[in-house]
């Protein structure tokens, strides 16, 4: 009672037979510090980003009970703010992630229990995938964009597991081994530098319309050229383009047609025009038959 009072909470006893305790009937709680910018920053991270249908449940029904603390003129603006703003968690090129294991997975983490999951893993050619049993140590789970990816401790060392490739899970009433000072952020930031730094790397040197060459900029990693290489007498744009590997250098080069040229490596060049020509002995020969018909 002293540490309510000590609080600021006006609590008060009642003497007599019937005595006890009881709270100033017009006390309600109320939200300590929210200023204006962070109450906006608060609802511009809406529930609907979780992606997981439960959770964003949850988290919604949290952001209401907020809400509805907060003072009349502070709650207004809040309706307004969300009113104002929509999350979309889905992409335009497929449907939105399954993070159905999502929920156990948090779960576990948070309370430091170990889990088994059998994890659908893809193949790197391409080919399919392989799925696999595994007890491991969850650490820790990262949103990144639409998905979410779970860190953990294995017998084989650090691990990194997307969600939404767990096919079950299990949790287990086993306590979790965490390292000692591990930290989440600081593993992530250097586990994707060495993942960027250790993935294929298949370089293009390219000679591009300048509107392709903007584009190109915006998706894909590009470098200028050294300075022995001739200036293109058209106005065209010379570039070394890094992609995973030939087979989308080539599907990108005769997606922009006419306005890319290869210039290296030789194998690409050789290879584009093999299949411009297959292309265009194709399309003549489907118009030969469809005259004879």
């Amino acid at each position: 009672m002293d540490a309510l009072s000590t609080a600021g909470v006006p609590i008060f006893a009642l003497r007599g037979a019937r005595g006890g305790w009881q709270l100033d009937e017009q006390w309600r709680t109320q939200v300590p510090g929210l200023d204006e910018s962070e109450l906006r920053a608060f609802l511009m991270a809406q529930p609907r980003v979780i992606g997981d249908p439960r959770l964003s449940a949850a988290a919604e029904r949290a952001l209401n009970k907020l809400m509805a603390a907060l003072p009349i003129s502070l709650r207004e603006q809040a309706a307004s703010i969300r009113q104002r703003l929509y999350v979309d968690a889905t992409g335009w090129h497929g449907a939105a992630e399954d993070l159905s294991m999502l929920p156990v997975v948090q779960h576990a983490v948070s309370c430091d229990r170990k889990l088994k999951i059998r994890y659908r893993k893809p193949e790197t050619d391409g080919s399919g995938h392989t799925v696999t049993e595994r007890t491991i140590d969850p650490l820790g789970l990262v949103a990144k964009g639409s998905s979410w990816y779970l860190v953990a401790n294995t017998t084989h060392g650090f691990r990194t597991y997307r969600v939404s490739r767990i096919e079950t899970v299990t949790m287990l009433d086993k306590p979790n081994q965490r390292p000692a000072n591990f930290d989440l952020a600081t593993h992530w930031k250097l586990s994707t530098k060495q993942f960027l730094e250790g993935r294929p790397r298949y370089q293009a040197r390219l000679c591009m319309d300048p509107a392709v060459a903007r584009q190109m900029k915006k998706w894909r990693p590009v470098s200028p050229v050294d300075d022995s290489e001739p200036p293109d007498t058209m106005g065209w744009v010379i570039l070394n383009v890094r992609f995973e590997n030939e087979e989308e250098a080539c599907f990108v080069v005769l997606g922009f047609g006419s306005r890319v040229e290869v210039l290296k490596p030789e194998k690409l060049r050789e290879r584009i025009a093999a299949e411009v020509s297959a292309m265009i002995n194709h399309v003549a020969r489907i118009g030969k038959e469809r005259e004879q018909s």
